[in-house]
Protein backbone atom coordinates (compact mmCIF):
# COMPACT_ATOMS: atom_id res chain seq x y z
CA UNK A 1 0.00 0.00 0.00
CA UNK A 2 2.54 2.82 0.89
CA UNK A 3 4.97 1.57 -2.00
CA UNK A 4 1.56 2.04 -3.93
CA UNK A 5 0.95 5.40 -2.54
CA UNK A 6 4.79 6.55 -3.26
CA UNK A 7 4.21 5.28 -7.03
CA UNK A 8 1.45 7.63 -7.99
CA UNK A 9 3.22 10.68 -5.65
CA UNK A 10 5.03 11.98 -8.70
CA UNK A 11 1.94 11.93 -11.44
CA UNK A 12 -0.02 13.32 -8.56
CA UNK A 13 1.84 16.13 -7.50
CA UNK A 14 2.59 16.98 -11.29
CA UNK A 15 -1.68 17.18 -11.67
CA UNK A 16 -1.66 18.99 -9.07
CA UNK A 17 0.36 21.95 -10.16
CA UNK A 18 -1.13 22.17 -13.31
CA UNK A 19 -4.76 22.39 -11.19
CA UNK A 20 -3.35 24.99 -9.18
CA UNK A 21 -1.26 26.97 -12.47
CA UNK A 22 -4.92 26.69 -14.05
CA UNK A 23 -6.72 28.15 -10.68
CA UNK A 24 -4.29 31.03 -11.10
CA UNK A 25 -4.92 31.74 -14.72
CA UNK A 26 -8.65 31.91 -13.82
CA UNK A 27 -8.32 34.17 -11.29
CA UNK A 28 -5.86 36.85 -13.12
CA UNK A 29 -8.65 36.61 -16.46
CA UNK A 30 -11.18 37.44 -13.45
CA UNK A 31 -9.13 40.56 -12.00
CA UNK A 32 -8.51 41.39 -15.44
CA UNK A 33 -12.06 41.15 -17.45
CA UNK A 34 -14.79 40.81 -14.71
CA UNK A 35 -15.56 37.21 -15.38
CA UNK A 36 -13.78 34.10 -16.36
CA UNK A 37 -14.55 33.33 -19.65
CA UNK A 38 -12.50 30.31 -19.84
CA UNK A 39 -12.81 28.38 -16.42
CA UNK A 40 -9.95 26.60 -14.49
CA UNK A 41 -11.26 23.10 -16.04
CA UNK A 42 -10.78 24.05 -19.29
CA UNK A 43 -7.51 25.85 -18.70
CA UNK A 44 -6.62 22.41 -16.82
CA UNK A 45 -6.52 20.38 -20.07
CA UNK A 46 -5.15 22.97 -22.01
CA UNK A 47 -2.20 23.19 -19.93
CA UNK A 48 -1.75 19.54 -19.54
CA UNK A 49 -1.83 19.07 -23.39
CA UNK A 50 0.60 21.94 -23.73
CA UNK A 51 2.94 20.01 -21.67
CA UNK A 52 2.35 16.86 -22.62
CA UNK A 53 2.96 18.81 -26.63
CA UNK A 54 6.17 19.75 -25.00
CA UNK A 55 7.71 16.67 -22.90
CA UNK A 56 6.58 13.05 -22.70
CA UNK A 57 6.69 12.02 -19.44
CA UNK A 58 8.33 8.81 -18.11
CA UNK A 59 7.29 5.57 -16.24
CA UNK A 60 7.84 7.55 -12.68
CA UNK A 61 5.24 10.18 -13.86
CA UNK A 62 2.70 7.62 -15.66
CA UNK A 63 0.67 5.66 -12.56
CA UNK A 64 -0.04 8.98 -10.79
CA UNK A 65 -1.55 10.47 -13.87
CA UNK A 66 -3.63 7.34 -14.28
CA UNK A 67 -4.95 7.74 -10.73
CA UNK A 68 -5.87 10.97 -11.43
CA UNK A 69 -7.59 10.61 -14.40
CA UNK A 70 -9.63 7.70 -13.19
CA UNK A 71 -10.16 7.32 -9.39
CA UNK A 72 -9.88 10.74 -8.55
CA UNK A 73 -12.16 11.41 -11.61
CA UNK A 74 -14.82 8.92 -10.08
CA UNK A 75 -14.68 10.22 -6.35
CA UNK A 76 -15.91 13.51 -7.91
CA UNK A 77 -18.85 12.27 -9.71
CA UNK A 78 -19.76 10.71 -6.32
CA UNK A 79 -19.38 13.84 -4.12
CA UNK A 80 -21.37 15.52 -7.24
CA UNK A 81 -24.51 13.45 -6.02
CA UNK A 82 -24.26 15.90 -2.88
CA UNK A 83 -25.68 18.70 -5.12
CA UNK A 84 -28.95 17.47 -6.03
CA UNK A 85 -31.75 16.70 -3.85
CA UNK A 86 -35.38 15.51 -3.86
CA UNK A 87 -36.98 18.23 -2.70
CA UNK A 88 -35.53 20.40 -5.33
CA UNK A 89 -36.56 17.65 -7.72
CA UNK A 90 -40.21 17.59 -6.54
CA UNK A 91 -40.17 21.19 -6.54
CA UNK A 92 -40.21 21.59 -10.25
CA UNK A 93 -43.89 20.16 -10.63
CA UNK A 94 -44.51 16.69 -12.88
CA UNK A 95 -45.07 18.33 -15.80
CA UNK A 96 -41.63 20.64 -15.91
CA UNK A 97 -40.11 17.09 -14.54
CA UNK A 98 -41.17 15.19 -17.80
CA UNK A 99 -40.35 17.71 -20.17
CA UNK A 100 -36.65 17.80 -18.90
CA UNK A 101 -36.33 14.28 -19.50
CA UNK A 102 -37.86 14.16 -22.44
CA UNK A 103 -35.62 17.40 -23.61
CA UNK A 104 -32.86 15.30 -22.14
CA UNK A 105 -33.64 12.12 -24.05
CA UNK A 106 -34.14 13.40 -27.61
CA UNK A 107 -31.44 15.59 -26.92
CA UNK A 108 -29.65 12.80 -26.69
CA UNK A 109 -30.56 10.85 -29.56
CA UNK A 110 -30.20 13.21 -31.72
CA UNK A 111 -26.63 15.07 -30.93
CA UNK A 112 -25.21 11.68 -30.83
CA UNK A 113 -27.53 10.71 -34.09
CA UNK A 114 -25.49 14.04 -35.87
CA UNK A 115 -22.74 12.53 -34.39
CA UNK A 116 -22.31 9.37 -36.24
CA UNK A 117 -24.08 11.12 -39.19
CA UNK A 118 -20.82 13.06 -39.67
CA UNK A 119 -18.55 10.32 -39.11
CA UNK A 120 -17.35 11.10 -35.65
CA UNK A 121 -16.52 7.11 -33.53
CA UNK A 122 -18.96 5.99 -31.56
CA UNK A 123 -17.28 6.92 -28.22
CA UNK A 124 -16.87 10.65 -29.28
CA UNK A 125 -20.46 10.96 -30.42
CA UNK A 126 -21.38 9.24 -27.20
CA UNK A 127 -19.19 11.98 -25.36
CA UNK A 128 -20.66 15.04 -27.29
CA UNK A 129 -24.25 13.60 -27.08
CA UNK A 130 -24.30 13.43 -23.11
CA UNK A 131 -21.90 16.82 -22.44
CA UNK A 132 -24.64 18.78 -24.54
CA UNK A 133 -27.17 16.86 -23.17
CA UNK A 134 -26.70 16.53 -19.28
CA UNK A 135 -24.02 18.68 -17.71
CA UNK A 136 -21.09 19.90 -20.57
CA UNK A 137 -17.85 18.81 -18.96
CA UNK A 138 -19.12 16.78 -15.59
CA UNK A 139 -21.00 14.57 -18.00
CA UNK A 140 -17.78 14.14 -20.50
CA UNK A 141 -15.79 13.21 -17.62
CA UNK A 142 -18.30 10.72 -16.07
CA UNK A 143 -19.16 8.78 -19.08
CA UNK A 144 -15.65 8.45 -20.81
CA UNK A 145 -14.78 5.58 -18.48
CA UNK A 146 -17.53 3.41 -18.49
CA UNK A 147 -17.24 3.63 -22.51
CA UNK A 148 -13.66 3.16 -22.47
CA UNK A 149 -13.06 6.51 -24.16
CA UNK A 150 -9.51 7.89 -24.40
CA UNK A 151 -7.57 10.86 -23.96
CA UNK A 152 -7.72 12.68 -27.02
CA UNK A 153 -11.48 12.43 -27.38
CA UNK A 154 -12.46 13.79 -23.52
CA UNK A 155 -10.57 16.25 -24.83
CA UNK A 156 -11.58 17.22 -28.21
CA UNK A 157 -15.22 17.04 -27.04
CA UNK A 158 -14.26 19.56 -23.82
CA UNK A 159 -12.53 21.61 -25.58
CA UNK A 160 -15.14 22.46 -28.39
CA UNK A 161 -18.34 22.21 -26.05
CA UNK A 162 -16.41 24.69 -23.60
CA UNK A 163 -15.96 26.96 -26.28
CA UNK A 164 -19.65 27.04 -27.40
CA UNK A 165 -20.69 27.35 -24.12
CA UNK A 166 -18.61 30.46 -23.75
CA UNK A 167 -20.66 31.89 -26.30
CA UNK A 168 -23.92 30.55 -25.09
CA UNK A 169 -23.38 32.17 -21.73
CA UNK A 170 -23.21 35.47 -23.85
CA UNK A 171 -25.76 35.39 -26.23
CA UNK A 172 -28.53 33.50 -24.48
CA UNK A 173 -29.22 36.85 -22.37
CA UNK A 174 -29.75 38.52 -25.23
CA UNK A 175 -32.18 36.62 -26.81
CA UNK A 176 -33.99 36.77 -23.61
CA UNK A 177 -34.18 40.36 -24.45
CA UNK A 178 -34.59 40.51 -27.97
CA UNK A 179 -37.39 37.51 -27.96
CA UNK A 180 -39.15 39.34 -25.13
CA UNK A 181 -39.12 36.10 -22.62
CA UNK A 182 -40.47 36.24 -18.99
CA UNK A 183 -37.70 35.61 -16.27
CA UNK A 184 -39.25 32.13 -15.78
CA UNK A 185 -39.74 31.19 -19.14
CA UNK A 186 -35.87 31.96 -19.52
CA UNK A 187 -35.14 30.73 -16.22
CA UNK A 188 -36.66 26.85 -17.66
CA UNK A 189 -34.82 28.16 -21.37
CA UNK A 190 -31.04 28.46 -19.60
CA UNK A 191 -31.54 25.69 -17.34
CA UNK A 192 -32.06 23.02 -20.45
CA UNK A 193 -29.53 24.45 -23.00
CA UNK A 194 -26.64 25.95 -21.09
CA UNK A 195 -23.56 23.39 -20.02
CA UNK A 196 -22.62 24.04 -16.41
CA UNK A 197 -24.33 25.03 -13.09
CA UNK A 198 -21.99 28.28 -13.13
CA UNK A 199 -23.02 29.10 -16.55
CA UNK A 200 -26.60 28.71 -15.47
CA UNK A 201 -26.04 31.45 -12.98
CA UNK A 202 -24.08 33.60 -15.14
CA UNK A 203 -26.51 33.98 -18.18
CA UNK A 204 -29.24 33.92 -16.34
CA UNK A 205 -28.16 36.65 -13.20
CA UNK A 206 -28.28 39.27 -15.66
CA UNK A 207 -31.78 38.80 -16.36
CA UNK A 208 -33.40 38.13 -12.72
CA UNK A 209 -32.67 36.51 -9.41
CA UNK A 210 -35.63 34.27 -9.98
CA UNK A 211 -34.38 33.43 -13.71
CA UNK A 212 -31.24 32.01 -11.92
CA UNK A 213 -33.42 30.44 -8.92
CA UNK A 214 -35.51 28.46 -11.93
CA UNK A 215 -32.27 27.77 -14.13
CA UNK A 216 -30.20 25.98 -11.06
CA UNK A 217 -33.38 23.85 -10.55
CA UNK A 218 -33.77 22.67 -13.92
CA UNK A 219 -30.04 22.18 -14.46
CA UNK A 220 -30.13 20.21 -11.33
CA UNK A 221 -32.48 17.87 -12.92
CA UNK A 222 -30.37 17.33 -15.71
CA UNK A 223 -27.16 16.62 -13.80
CA UNK A 224 -29.98 13.97 -12.07
CA UNK A 225 -30.27 12.46 -14.88
CA UNK A 226 -26.47 11.25 -14.99
CA UNK A 227 -26.88 9.03 -13.13
CA UNK A 228 -29.42 6.78 -15.14
CA UNK A 229 -27.68 7.35 -18.71
CA UNK A 230 -24.18 6.05 -17.06
CA UNK A 231 -25.89 3.17 -15.72
CA UNK A 232 -27.46 2.19 -18.92
CA UNK A 233 -24.46 3.30 -21.05
CA UNK A 234 -22.65 0.20 -18.55
CA UNK A 235 -25.24 -1.84 -18.91
CA UNK A 236 -25.04 -1.25 -23.15
CA UNK A 237 -21.33 -1.68 -23.56
CA UNK A 238 -21.07 -4.89 -21.31
CA UNK A 239 -24.04 -6.41 -23.10
CA UNK A 240 -21.97 -5.37 -26.40
CA UNK A 241 -18.62 -7.10 -25.17
CA UNK A 242 -20.57 -10.13 -24.12
CA UNK A 243 -18.16 -10.54 -20.86
CA UNK A 244 -20.18 -13.35 -19.07
CA UNK A 245 -20.25 -13.94 -15.79
CA UNK A 246 -16.93 -13.60 -13.64
CA UNK A 247 -18.62 -15.13 -10.41
CA UNK A 248 -19.48 -18.18 -12.50
CA UNK A 249 -17.26 -21.58 -11.61
CA UNK A 250 -14.67 -22.20 -13.92
CA UNK A 251 -16.21 -25.10 -17.11
CA UNK A 252 -15.10 -28.32 -17.20
CA UNK A 253 -13.34 -28.93 -20.48
CA UNK A 254 -15.80 -30.04 -23.06
CA UNK A 255 -18.66 -27.55 -21.19
CA UNK A 256 -20.41 -25.51 -23.22
CA UNK A 257 -20.38 -22.08 -22.40
CA UNK A 258 -23.02 -20.12 -20.53
CA UNK A 259 -23.60 -16.43 -20.06
CA UNK A 260 -24.62 -15.86 -15.96
CA UNK A 261 -26.19 -13.12 -15.02
CA UNK A 262 -23.66 -10.39 -13.67
CA UNK A 263 -23.56 -9.19 -9.90
CA UNK A 264 -24.87 -5.67 -9.52
CA UNK A 265 -21.30 -4.65 -8.70
CA UNK A 266 -20.49 -5.78 -12.32
CA UNK A 267 -23.02 -3.93 -13.89
CA UNK A 268 -23.29 -0.50 -12.43
CA UNK A 269 -19.81 1.36 -11.83
CA UNK A 270 -18.64 2.30 -8.06
CA UNK A 271 -19.46 5.74 -8.48
CA UNK A 272 -22.63 5.94 -9.94
CA UNK A 273 -24.04 3.66 -6.90
CA UNK A 274 -22.43 6.61 -4.49
CA UNK A 275 -23.45 9.73 -6.69
CA UNK A 276 -26.82 8.20 -5.79
CA UNK A 277 -26.37 7.17 -2.35
CA UNK A 278 -25.33 10.37 -1.94
CA UNK A 279 -28.39 12.11 -3.90
CA UNK A 280 -30.49 10.07 -0.87
CA UNK A 281 -28.33 11.18 1.62
CA UNK A 282 -28.45 14.83 1.10
CA UNK A 283 -32.36 14.68 0.42
CA UNK A 284 -32.35 13.13 4.16
CA UNK A 285 -31.35 16.02 5.01
CA UNK A 286 -28.50 13.63 6.58
CA UNK A 287 -25.54 15.97 5.62
CA UNK A 288 -25.23 18.93 7.33
CA UNK A 289 -25.76 22.10 5.07
CA UNK A 290 -22.49 23.93 6.23
CA UNK A 291 -20.89 20.51 4.30
CA UNK A 292 -22.97 21.29 1.19
CA UNK A 293 -20.14 23.81 -0.35
CA UNK A 294 -16.99 22.26 0.69
CA UNK A 295 -18.12 19.07 -0.84
CA UNK A 296 -19.20 20.79 -3.90
CA UNK A 297 -15.80 22.49 -4.10
CA UNK A 298 -13.94 19.56 -3.42
CA UNK A 299 -15.86 17.86 -6.18
CA UNK A 300 -14.95 20.72 -8.71
CA UNK A 301 -11.31 20.54 -7.54
CA UNK A 302 -11.06 16.81 -8.28
CA UNK A 303 -12.50 17.16 -11.47
CA UNK A 304 -9.88 19.85 -12.29
CA UNK A 305 -7.20 17.90 -11.09
CA UNK A 306 -8.44 14.83 -13.62
CA UNK A 307 -8.90 17.06 -16.15
CA UNK A 308 -5.11 18.11 -15.90
CA UNK A 309 -4.19 14.30 -16.28
CA UNK A 310 -6.18 13.69 -19.43
CA UNK A 311 -4.58 16.80 -21.35
CA UNK A 312 -1.49 15.07 -19.96
CA UNK A 313 -2.35 12.06 -22.49
CA UNK A 314 -3.11 13.83 -25.12
CA UNK A 315 -1.81 14.30 -28.74
CA UNK A 316 -3.08 17.54 -29.85
CA UNK A 317 -2.47 16.43 -33.48
CA UNK A 318 -5.12 13.80 -32.92
CA UNK A 319 -7.43 16.07 -31.46
CA UNK A 320 -6.60 18.49 -34.35
CA UNK A 321 -7.66 16.11 -36.95
CA UNK A 322 -11.49 16.24 -35.27
CA UNK A 323 -12.00 19.80 -34.50
CA UNK A 324 -13.88 21.17 -38.03
CA UNK A 325 -16.38 17.80 -37.51
CA UNK A 326 -16.62 17.76 -34.19
CA UNK A 327 -17.52 21.69 -34.01
CA UNK A 328 -20.44 20.80 -36.38
CA UNK A 329 -21.75 18.42 -34.34
CA UNK A 330 -21.57 20.04 -30.97
CA UNK A 331 -23.16 23.33 -32.76
CA UNK A 332 -25.99 21.27 -34.38
CA UNK A 333 -26.57 19.59 -30.75
CA UNK A 334 -27.21 22.78 -29.26
CA UNK A 335 -29.35 24.06 -31.83
CA UNK A 336 -31.40 20.89 -31.62
CA UNK A 337 -31.64 21.30 -27.97
CA UNK A 338 -32.36 24.84 -27.77
CA UNK A 339 -34.95 23.86 -30.73
CA UNK A 340 -36.53 20.73 -28.46
CA UNK A 341 -36.63 22.92 -25.11
CA UNK A 342 -38.47 25.98 -26.76
CA UNK A 343 -41.37 23.36 -27.72
CA UNK A 344 -41.24 22.03 -24.35
CA UNK A 345 -41.63 25.02 -23.00
CA UNK A 346 -44.56 26.03 -25.51
CA UNK A 347 -46.41 22.98 -25.59
CA UNK A 348 -46.33 23.04 -21.25
CA UNK A 349 -47.48 26.80 -20.95
CA UNK A 350 -44.29 27.78 -19.24
CA UNK A 351 -44.49 31.54 -20.23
Amino acid sequence: MAVAGRNILPGLALCVAITAAAAVAQLVETRLFGRSWLEALVIAILLGTAVRTAWTPGSRWIPGIEFSAKTLLEVAVVLLGATVSARMILGAGPALLAGIVGVVCIGLMASYGLGRLFGLPRRMATLIACGNSICGNSAIAAVAPVIGADGEDVAASIAFTAVLGVVVVLGLPLLAVAWGMTPRTFGVFAGLTVYAVPQVLAATAPISSLSAQIGTLVKLVRVLMLGPVVLALSLLVRRERGEPDETAPALAAGDRPKRGRPALHQLVPWFIVGFLLLVVVRSTGALPQALLDPVSHAATCLTIVSMAALGLGVDIRVVGKAGPRVTAVVTLSLLVLAGVALLMIRVLGLT
